[in-house]
């Protein structure tokens, strides 16, 4: 017997290709024990249908949505970017799956092959994320942050237009569309560290269907389950939304969990820095413990001038 699951996805190409990707990968999982037919349900988002920048949208634009159908019955799973959902967890789902991390590191798409340190001063870069604007600031190069919204073909094409010298995005976007070679630089996390989660899909489904839950933890990572609690505990401890300029990447190495964090400035000329260890069990408490060393080192204020 068939077990149809219908699987609710923004209707992006990468939101498309990271929810086909979910699909085989789980079919994959329990084709052993289950003939498993997932059909992909697209899903118009606030976020989708608003050209405004995001960091203005407030918190949730490109999930509330498909958290909503999922609630009316009207899809049974539903795929996001982990970096998309607000901190506060949800009544009457559960984040049944995260799968294995792509790689959470920002790239660079810049004219002629160039890299970050080789574009001139006054050089024009896209990017629509405040957490990036303010690490470009921070770097003193004179480099001119230009926001941007739109698809990655859309920011890709600015640049191949002229319109742009480059733009920034998340590795992890480029490779689910088998694009990656496109990149001219993949950014040090030294000089541009990634948002929390970046990297990372969430896996979400009402919290009393206990078979579905089941079902979809074959495709649970827990090693990325881990590094990005860590990260997540930080920005919710801060308060700061998906959008605030603050930036994180833990790494688990071995049996322990290194975990940088960063606040900035919207100009960059501002930013505190902090490190903390744990073990992957702890991992909830070694965000919560940056947090209040970012704090401790003036992170509430800095954050306290964008608002």
């Amino acid at each position: 017997m068939t077990t149809v699951l219908r699987l609710g996805t923004r209707g992006s190409a990468l939101a498309l290709a990271q929810s086909g990707l979910v699909a085989a990968a789980l079919r994959d999982a329990v084709a052993a024990s289950v003939d498993l037919d997932v059909q992909l349900v697209e899903i118009s988002t606030a976020g989708d249908r608003s050209s405004a920048p995001v960091s203005s949208l407030g918190v949730g634009v490109f999930v509330s949505a498909l958290r909503e159908a999922l609630l009316a019955k009207e899809i049974d799973v539903a795929v996001h970017s982990y970096k998309d959902l607000p901190t506060a967890e949800p009544d009457g789902l559960s984040l049944a799956a995260v799968p294995p991390r792509v790689d959470p590191r920002d790239v660079l798409v810049a004219r002629d092959g160039l890299t970050l340190t080789q574009l001139p001063a006054g050089a024009r870069i896209g990017t629509g994320a405040v957490r990036r604007i303010a690490q470009l600031g921070a770097l003193g190069h004179g480099l001119v942050a230009v926001p941007i919204r739109g698809n990655v073909d859309t920011r890709l094409r600015k640049v191949a237009d002229g319109e742009l010298d480059a733009v920034i995005l998340a590795r992890a976007g480029l490779v689910r569309l088998d694009r990656a070679d496109e990149a001219t630089e993949i950014l040090d996390p030294e000089l541009m560290l990634p948002a929390p989660a970046q990297g990372a899909l969430a896996i979400e489904c009402r919290a009393d269907d206990a078979e579905l839950v089941q079902l979809l933890a074959a495709i649970d990572d827990p090693a990325t389950r881990a590094v990005v609690t860590a990260e997540r505990a930080l920005l919710a401890e801060l308060e700061a939304g998906c959008s605030a300029p603050v930036a994180a990447l833990a790494v688990l190495a071995g049996a322990e969990i290194h975990l940088r964090g960063a606040v900035f400035s919207l100009d960059g000329r501002i930013a505190v820095r902090a490190t903390r260890t744990g073990t992957p069990a702890e991992a909830q408490q070694v965000g919560r413990l940056l947090a209040a060393a970012l704090r401790a080192e003036g992170a509430d204020t800095v954050l306290g001038v964008q608002q």
